[in-house]
């Protein structure tokens, strides 16, 4: 239930969102609902606006019009602690970001440490149960630039987890990857999508996204076109530009 006290409101609601950057619009009156405890998945080709979407969730990016309300708050007003909000918005991106002059379990605590003020034998604690949850406890101890790039984005999601998020953001999180270190990150996601946690999710990998979203959203050129269960956008998607992309996509998937 959101805090709000109103069981029926969506954990995220997105109204009427635009955004530019100088004259570029590159969203434009974007609206979405996400329940709690469910999976969204954004596609779309390349610049059809699904990182910046992800952004403006975090406040990474303001909006110029709309409103976006997380967890009964609404997060676009001027007064809007926004330190406050990301303890509660966990965001993870393509490059990994982790720290190189800092070991994989100080990458995982700095942030409870330092935003939450968690103490040191706590963050530790969680740090080594969420390194073993994804079997890289032994890593511990080892910098970022001695792991693969598999490993590494999986550290990140980590790191995000450690400060017990209510909403992960991930954004096209394997597109960096080599295609055999795919796997572990998304089954990571997958074991978030069980455990209950609501995410979105910017991917450009069509079978991972049937089969997690609760919804897919079909973005081209700063809108939403459309939006729907996943066997209906994949099976019948309405609009043609989602047909075309979809087509395309799964063209070059056979081919690769």
């Amino acid at each position: 239930m959101s805090s709000n006290g109103n069981a029926a409101a969506p954990f995220v609601q997105v109204k009427a969102v635009s955004k530019w950057f100088g004259d570029l619009q590159v969203l434009k009156e974007v609206s979405l609902d996400v329940g709690e405890h469910n999976v969204v998945c954004l596609i779309g080709a390349s610049g059809s606006g699904k990182s910046t979407l992800l952004r403006c969730l975090n406040m990474l990016e303001r909006v110029e019009e709309g409103e976006i309300v997380v967890d009964g708050q609404r997060i676009t007003h001027d007064k809007i602690d926004v330190n406050a909000l990301r303890k509660k918005i966990g965001i993870v991106f393509q490059a990994y970001n982790l720290f190189p002059h800092m070991t994989v379990l100080q990458n995982v605590m700095l942030a409870p440490r330092k935003a939450r003020g968690v103490s040191r034998d706590d963050a530790e604690g969680r740090a080594r149960q969420l390194l073993g949850r994804i079997g890289l406890e032994e890593k511990a101890d080892e910098y970022p630039d001695r792991l693969s790039g598999g490993q590494q984005q999986r550290v990140a999601i980590v790191r995000a987890l450690a400060m017990e998020p209510k909403l992960m953001l991930l954004d096209e999180i394997t597109s960096a990857l080599d295609p055999q270190l795919v796997s572990d990150v998304l089954n990571l996601v997958r074991e978030l999508a069980e455990s209950g946690m609501t995410m979105i999710i910017a991917t450009h990998e069509m079978g991972f996204a049937r089969e997690v979203a609760d919804k897919i959203c079909f973005l081209d050129n700063g809108r939403i076109l459309e939006e729907g269960g996943p066997e209906q956008i994949f099976r019948d998607p309405r609009e043609p530009r989602t047909r075309e992309f979809l087509a395309r996509v799964l063209e070059a998937e056979k081919m690769s």
